[in-house]
């Protein structure tokens, strides 16, 4: 999907989640801290390859919204009655800093695993469209492999030790200087 679709789903996805957590507790509690982790990577897991950088950005700002509206709105659910913004705004990022480090971190991780796997896939089929890649015979693909005790093929290139160069040493050509070479023979 698309960084903008899969972030405003983690937003929505992320309301929903407040809203059932205020239903049950009357504050953020670990159920919340439990989905958000979910909802980060499963951002990391929907978005697209060309737009990792967004999704990558995306859990502290989810964060620091969400609690920024709940500190603006309801200020009990983060922080205590008598806190003011400020106060009710660090309190519920410092009450929640745990599941934020945990979805950051997952989802940093998913963006580089499947960005390592991307660049595999991209390298093998660079090698494969090569002019010089040498990959599986497709003939051989298709013959009947040998038994398991059969030896496995091989080739072996020979030459006979006795053929030898011949260096002409002190030639009288008047063409050319003459040969300052020694024969190892």
């Amino acid at each position: 999907m698309q960084a903008g679709r899969v972030i405003r789903w983690a937003v929505l996805v992320s309301a929903v989640l407040v809203a059932l957590d205020l239903t049950v507790t009357h504050r953020l509690s670990p159920l919340f801290d439990v989905g958000f982790v979910l909802i980060c990577v499963g951002a990391a897991v929907a978005v697209r390859p060309k737009e990792f950088f967004g999704v990558g950005v995306m859990p502290p700002f989810l964060m620091l919204g969400t609690v920024a509206v709940l500190a603006a709105v309801h200020p009990v659910a983060v922080a205590h009655a008598t806190d003011g913004l400020g106060q009710a705004l660090v309190s519920g990022l410092a009450h929640h800093c745990g599941a934020l480090f945990a979805g950051y971190v997952n989802a940093l991780v998913v963006l580089g695993v499947r960005h390592r796997i991307m660049a595999t896939r991209r390298d093998q089929l660079a090698r494969r469209s090569s002019p010089y890649y040498i990959g599986p015979d497709p003939v051989a693909e298709t013959a009947q492999e040998n038994r398991s005790g059969s030896p496995r093929p091989t080739l072996v290139t020979s030459g006979a030790p006795e053929e030898k160069s011949t260096t002409v040493v002190g030639s009288e050509s008047v063409s050319s200087p003459p040969s300052r070479t020694a024969s190892s023979f």
